[in-house]
């Protein structure tokens, strides 16, 4: 017999690399332990079976192949002896023995290891406000709590909910609920926007409406103070604004990794974080690898280790681990924090740092905002995906793409490229000069990841000035605050007019694009004009023009009406 394998942990990482050792050393004594009685399941894929898109909870745990991922499949198929409904509650070092115990019985044993593996996942933070322990609170932590769900709303007993956290399983959760079963659903985000750490302000502002428009009701920058109750059961949330009814309330307010046991074993772990690893994905004990949500890993931007938590990790991660103990020298370098999640009729994803993050990284830190077409424009169907490029001025180097479009490959297809080439230390100009495939029904000759890099370029090099979306949108709350600020419309009469009669002039003037040359001194030299088209190309041409004739008062709006009419506004007509 071979070496013997104990991996602890049965949903992502943990099955990769029990299979991978196996096929690697067939003679290796493999045993996988999970504490559930349902293993290696597709995680991500909840909310869709919620929302009955997947039919069944077993489409999640099958194969490619329509074979059910259970003990018998990964002892007949694979050779790996699996423990399930079994905790693994001590490690012994020392003599190499995981303690175990059957969560039904109480029954304990040992298990002698030459190599261990740790892949125990994450855990849902449970807020500490009353009621949380209410009938009907719920957190997405495993299968079982989706079946659940998706049983009280299937026999009717769900007609109000509340999503507490504006983070991706919570939204798209927000989604299930809506949009097969017609449950009035909302969410409650602490923050003041949604996604706080995966996108920027415009991005997710665009999102909310969506979202609002779907039925979807969002209050943001709310805490949850009280889960009410009657007769232990959940009947509302108190925030820190408002008391909003619900029959259910689903807690999605993050996640961190479930190290406690690396703890208790005298593992290196983060404080409050993950187990730590090398390349390698070995812990501080050499016979011992970690895994998955569990771990800490290198950020390939900052240099500084963070928690990813995603199922496509894992699989890489445990992979490497498996490689590892077989005795090939594999390595995993880390990540860059790819993200992208389907809302409704809009896909929107992520890929590095936002501007915010960045900066507090002390890059010094700009973003280029763009609103092309996701084909050809002359292509029927084509639609416009917004982009924000972070980038370093120092350093040129590109710190993350960050987009919302619709429901296609267009948005996933460039934040794939830009995740190879940020891990790769791609600058701006890199960026340009991407070399995505053509063909009008794909893309645009200019491709949209090529226009971001553009636009960046010329405003790391002072060729464009710009306003930002945010000071743009304070400005129009409040025309006060800068008063000599007026927009410049070049876009159709039959486009700027209804705001020119909205606003009045003296905020809002329309000169079209193609007059410009020959009426521009027409227009004030005592105001700074904002100017303002669908996209920002011809707002930057115009400012170039402009800029020749001395009129040097004026700022770029970038990505202009496409990403405005997306974000709404109360003062658009």
């Amino acid at each position: 017999m071979g070496k013997k394998i104990v991996i602890i942990g049965g949903v992502a990482a943990g099955p990769k690399a029990a299979v991978r050792v196996k096929r690697l050393m067939q003679d290796a004594e493999v045993t996988l332990v999970d504490q559930d009685s349902l293993i290696s399941y597709g995680g991500c894929g909840i909310p869709y079976y919620v929302s009955g898109d997947v039919a069944d909870e077993k489409e999640l745990r099958s194969t490619s192949f329509h074979m059910l991922r259970d003990e018998f499949f990964f002892e007949k198929a694979k050779g790996v002896r699996t423990l399930t409904s079994t905790r693994a509650i001590a490690i012994d070092r020392t003599n190499k023995t995981v303690t175990v115990e059957n969560v039904q019985s109480g029954e304990q044993g040992k298990l002698e290891y030459d190599q261990l593996l740790l892949a125990t996942g994450s855990q849902p933070v449970i807020l500490p406000i009353p009621g949380n322990s209410l009938d009907g609170v719920f957190t997405i932590s495993d299968l079982h709590k989706a079946i659940e769900i998706k049983e009280r709303i299937a026999k009717g007993q769900v007609g109000k909910a509340v999503i507490i956290g504006g983070g991706a399983i919570g939204l798209e959760m927000a989604e299930a609920f809506t949009d097969l079963w017609g449950v009035e659903t909302t969410v409650v985000e602490f923050m003041d926007q949604l996604l706080p750490k995966a996108v920027g302000w415009t991005m997710a502002t665009i999102l909310t409406k969506h979202l609002r428009e779907k039925n979807v009701e969002v209050f943001l920058g709310e805490a949850a103070e009280e889960i009410l109750g009657e007769d232990g059961r959940v009947v509302g949330l108190k925030t820190s604004k408002r008391t909003i009814e619900a029959d259910l309330i689903v807690m999605a307010a993050g996640v961190r990794p479930r190290a406690q046991l690396a703890v208790e074993a005298g593992l290196h772990v983060i404080p409050n974080g993950g187990i730590v690893v090398n390349e390698r994905m070995q812990t501080s004990d050499p016979a011992i690898f970690a895994a998955g949500d569990c771990v800490e890993i290198v950020h390939l931007l900052t240099g500084k280790r963070f928690c990813a938590p995603f199922g496509s990790l894992a699989n890489k991660e445990g992979r490497v681990a498996a490689d590892n103990m077989a005795g090939i020298p594999s390595t995993f370098k880390g990540g860059v924090g790819s993200f992208i999640m389907k809302a409704f009729d809009i896909s929107i994803g992520a890929v590095g740092l936002t501007l915010k993050a960045a900066l507090a990284e002390g890059f010094d830190a700009d973003v280029s905002l763009t609103s092309p077409s996701d084909r050809a424009h002359f292509f029927p169907g084509q639609d416009i995906v917004c982009f924000e490029m972070v980038f370093d001025r120092r350093s040129r180097r590109v710190l993350g793409l960050q987009g919302v479009g619709p429901m296609n490959d267009a948005l996933s297809a460039r934040l794939d490229a830009a995740a190879v080439a940020l891990a790769n230390s791609a600058t701006i100009e890199d960026f340009s000069n991407i070399e995505m495939c053509y063909a009008p029904p794909f893309s645009a000759a200019i491709d949209a990841i090529n226009a971001a890099g553009y636009v960046a370029e010329n405003l790391c090099d002072g060729r464009m000035r710009q306003i930002g979306m945010a000071d743009f949108y304070s400005w129009m709350d409040d025309y006060s605050s800068q008063p000599d600020w007026q927009v410049l419309d070049v876009r159709h009469p039959k486009q700027a007019d209804p705001l020119v009669e909205a606003l009045g002039e003296q905020i809002w003037m329309s000169l079209p694009y193609e007059q410009v040359r020959d009426r521009y001194e027409e227009l004030p030299d005592d105001r700074t004009l904002i100017i303002f088209c669908n996209a920002g190309s011809r707002s930057y041409e115009i400012q170039v023009f402009l800029d020749s004739v001395g009129r040097k008062n004026t700022l770029v709006l970038p990505g202009g009406y496409n990403v405005i009419r997306r974000m709404g506004a109360s003062w658009l007509p």
